[in-house]
């Protein structure tokens, strides 16, 4: 059986953490900042987990499912 192609997008998106989580990037940090807080953009500088419902779906797209 040929092995499973990893999504080239989502390799450069996700990092996978020592427990098995896996990290991606907040939105909206790109352009239209002038408006945005100084609080607020600090919050989407930080890194999230990527939510228990899309997990199983971005792990196919790492090629670790």
């Amino acid at each position: 059986m040929p092995k499973q192609k990893t999504n080239s997008g989502a390799k450069k998106r996700f990092k996978v953490t020592g427990s098995g989580k896996i990290k991606r990037a907040k939105a909206f940090k790109r352009h239209l900042l002038g408006r945005k807080s100084k609080k607020r953009k600090e919050e989407l500088s930080k890194s999230a987990i990527v939510f228990k419902g899309d997990m199983h779906r971005v792990k196919m797209m790492l090629g670790m499912a």
